[in-house]
Order: structure tokens, then C-alpha cells, then sequence
């Protein structure tokens, strides 16, 4: 016998219907499902809760589950008794519906699990107050930095440098400091510093007393033998270490310092490495997403386990909270044997990762339907759609739509509906100009960056 089909009520408003229809009649023979739909007494499906939807669903007994608008909030435990199966919500936008009944009930991926430590340093740390450091220390391990790392500065010991660090530990931070001056790191030390940015030539007879892990470098990037000294030098006397062979920025040897980790890593299989990223993210005028995904997935590669990252510059002010990101995203790429596509799309913030439209054929017949005053919006193929009482008006030039909208509605127009109307069209000017998604009373979607919104415009039946 052939497997039986599975059965979808999908239930919708007035407004929805005719878009909703059209985009199920499409899928249910691809994707090989049968479907009943349900029109309730309201226009915008959006102000429906399950409340309200449950004295008014008749669900058909073949049906396996039932799929209700995306907007609609609440718990659904009451509604799913009263249809007698599983009712669930569906997209948000219908434009997304055919990659929601298309999903085949896919799990979501696990990406929690990372294997790269991110140290972010504190920039500068003798010019600021000992409260500033520790503040901004706790900001930065909240946004997913494993260890501090305290930036000193050339010149004399930072004879303060002992009680920075102290204040960092009773903060329950772990700390590195970064200094070439013996003295100053021998007080971090004592302090509780528990790793050493640099070692070389310079400062490896004194590191031998230190009890603590070491980054070891290069005395320069023309003398990369002495790195090699370094390390023999500092494993004879069984001081913990990493190595770090220095990445340079674009137009001064980035290409030759991928190199030189690829040939680290090679001659030193076993020994721990770090990379110091904040080099590139810093000195490329670009945003530091990408960068940093790029960066990492180069260390999840080759094993490079710890990364030292800064947040100076405005571009890159927000890097900690990148490489938290991307350090989960390349290592469920590199243990799954898969690229980091469609697997977890916080970083995804510019634009979005796909796009769809209704096309002006589907917004005329949704114009038709309207009844009320109400405004809606859209945005695509280049130009803002105004939707109200019948017509669509549409233009690339917001002003030119809003005064065209007032021209036909005239009374319809309050101060404070104008300001609304002002911030919807800015957001989906954005939108055009970024290729990304507009939807009406919602926030665009910047990936870990966004932040919801309330919706402005409609009040929910209860």
C-alpha cells in the first residue's frame, strides 16, 4: 500500500487567503502533502491568538497537523486539545512557507561545541582606572572572551600591573599579560597571571622563572629561526608554551604569515599555537565578521587553539562577540565535513540570506481585499509598495510615496500615524538598498546584532 499522505489544516484571515492558497496549491503535490484551508472571520491574520482561534477551528479528522499564522503568540496546549492534533506556527512572512514545509522535520544542528579560546585584550591598560578595567573585563567575558589579556605599554614598568591583575582574579577573570618587560610580567605573575604575551630572544632567560605558559614569537619575521631557539630553549627548561609566528596585515606579508602557521604547525605537530587576529581585523578597512570566521576556520584547521583578539577600532568593536560566534560555527563545519552553510546564521548581518517576493500581480490582488485605513507596506523589485483600501501606490523615492499618500488619503493621515509610517518606510529603504527583508512592524534582521521589536500597528483578539 502507499504511505499515506500527510494532511495539513492551515488556518489564515481574510487578507491571507488568496497568497496563502496560491502558495500551498503549488507545494502540496512537490512536497507531497494534502491540506485543508480554514478562513476565519478576520481580516489580518496577524491579530488572531489561540485563544481566540479555538472556539472557531473545525479541523478535519484526516488531518495530522494544523498550521496557524506565525504572528500568532500564545500557548498553544488549549488550541492543539480542541483540534485534536499537533498545531504548530508557521513562518512569519507566507513567502517563507515553502522553506518551512519543505524542512522534512530537519533538527536543527548542534552548534554549541567550540574548541578555540578566545583572549581579548584590554588595550592600553596603564592609562586607565583600575574600576574601567575590571569593568570593561567583565563586559568583554559576557560577550565570550576566555581569558583577559592586560595591554601594556613600552617604556618603564607598570608598577600598578599587580594590582590590575589581582583585581581582575577577585573578578573571577583569568588573565594574561601582554609585556616584553621582565619585571612587570614577574609582578602580573605573582598577581595570578597565567600566560605571557611575548617570548623571545629578549626575554626567555627570564621566562625560565616565571612558572607560567608563554607565546612564544619570532625576535622578526626575517630571523624566523630564532623562534625555533626560543622553543628549544624554553622546552628544555620545561616552561609551558604556544607559538605564534605572527600574522601580518594585507600589503605586509598576510599571505607569507598564513604560510609561516601552515609550516609551524608542521614541523611542531604537537605543540600548542595562537594566532593573534586582532592584526587583520584591525588593519583591514572592512567589517570584522567575516574576518573572523574566515580567521578561525584557518585555525579549527590546523589546530590552532587559542586566538588573541582586540576591539579598538569601530569596525571590529564588536569581535568578541564574532568569535564566539564563528568559533561554534567552523568547528561543527570541520567535525561534520560540511562548509558553514546554512548552519547557523548569526553572522549573517549585512544582508540576509535569502530573498522572496509577492511580485506586483499578488500585492494588486492583496490592495483589492484591503477594506480598513490601514497601511501596509512592502518592499522589493526596487521600489516601497503602500497598500491601502484598494489601490498600491509604489515608488523608489519615499517622499515621493508618502506625498502621494497623502494626496489620496488625505484625512487618514494623524501626526502620529505619520510617524510611523516615516519609520516604516525608512526601514524598508534599508531594506532595498541592503537586499534585505522588509516586514511591516517587525525589526530587519542584522543576525546577533538585532533587536526586536514590538509591533506598533495591531492589537491582538483575545
Amino acid at each position: 500500500m502507499p504511505e499515506a499522505r500527510e494532511q495539513i489544516h492551515f488556518v489564515t484571515g481574510r487578507l491571507a487567503e488568496h497568497a496563502l492558497r496560491q502558495i500551498v496549491d503549488q507545494l502540496a503535490s512537490s512536497a507531497g502533502f494534502e491540506f485543508t484551508l480554514q478562513v476565519l472571520p478576520i481580516s489580518v491574520a496577524a491579530l488572531m491568538t489561540p485563544q481566540w482561534i479555538e472556539p472557531r477551528i473545525h479541523v478535519p479528522p484526516a488531518t495530522t497537523r494544523v498550521v496557524i499564522p506565525g504572528y500568532c503568540q500564545g500557548d498553544l496546549r488549549g488550541l492543539a486539545e480542541k483540534a485534536g492534533t499537533i498545531v504548530e506556527r508557521g513562518p512569519r512572512d507566507l513567502r517563507q512557507l515553502p522553506e518551512y514545509l519543505c524542512a522534512d522535520g530537519a533538527r536543527e544542528p548542534d552548534v554549541n561545541a567550540h574548541s578555540i579560546e578566545i583572549i581579548a585584550e584590554i588595550n592600553h591598560a596603564p592609562r586607565l582606572t583600575r574600576d574601567a578595567i575590571v569593568q570593561q573585563a567583565r563586559e568583554l567575558v559576557a560577550q565570550g572572551a576566555d581569558v583577559i589579556d592586560v595591554g601594556c605599554e613600552p617604556g618603564d614598568p607598570w608598577t600598578g600591573v599587580g594590582e590590575c591583575v589581582r583585581a581582575l582574579r577577585d573578578a573571577g577573570c583569568r588573565v594574561s599579560i601582554d609585556s616584553f618587560h621582565p619585571r612587570e610580567v614577574e609582578l602580573a605573575v605573582q598577581a595570578g597571571a597565567e600566560l605571557v604575551l611575548s617570548v623571545n630572544a629578549q626575554n626567555r632567560v627570564a621566562a625560565a622563572d616565571w612558572g607560567c605558559e608563554v607565546v612564544v614569537i619570532p625576535d622578526s619575521l626575517q630571523m624566523l629561526d630564532s623562534l625555533d631557539e626560543t622553543v628549544e630553549y624554553l622546552v628544555q627548561r620545561q616552561v609551558p608554551l604556544r607559538i605564534d609566528p605572527v600574522l601580518e596585515p594585507i600589503g605586509l606579508g598576510f599571505a607569507a604569515s598564513l604560510w609561516r602557521y601552515l609550516d609551524l604547525r608542521r614541523r611542531y605537530p604537537e605543540l600548542p599555537m595562537l594566532m593573534g587576529i586582532g592584526n587583520l581585523t584591525e588593519m583591514t578597512d572592512a567589517d570584522s565578521a567575516a574576518i573572523n570566521v574566515l580567521l578561525l576556520g584557518f585555525c579549527q584547521e590546523t589546530n590552532i587553539r587559542s586566538v588573541l583578539t582586540t576591539q579598538v577600532i569601530n569596525w571590529a568593536r564588536s569581535s568578541v562577540r564574532e568569535c564566539t560566534i564563528a568559533r561554534r560555527l567552523v568547528h561543527y563545519a570541520v567535525q561534520q565535513h560540511i562548509p558553514p552553510k546554512h548552519v547557523l546564521h548569526d553572522l549573517v548581518i549585512l544582508r540576509d540570506r535569502k530573498l522572496a517576493s509577492y511580485g506586483a500581480e499578488q500585492l494588486d490582488e492583496l490592495a483589492c481585499r484591503i477594506e480598513d485605513h490601514n497601511v501596509r507596506i512592502f518592499a522589493e523589485e526596487g521600489q516601497l509598495h503602500v497598500l491601502r483600501s484598494g489601490k498600491r501606490l509604489a515608488d523608489a523615492d519615499p517622499f515621493a510615496l508618502f506625498e502621494r499618500l497623502a494626496a489620496e488619503f488625505p484625512d487618514h493621515l494623524d501626526p502620529s500615524h505619520a510617524f510611523y509610517l516615516g519609520f516604516e518606510m525608512c526601514k524598508a529603504l534599508t531594506a532595498l538598498t541592503l537586499d534585505k527583508e522588509y516586514r511591516q512592524d517587525e525589526a530587519l534582521d542584522w543576525g546577533y546584532l538585532t533587536v526586536a521589536e514590538d509591533l506598533h500597528r495591531l492589537q491582538r483578539h483575545k
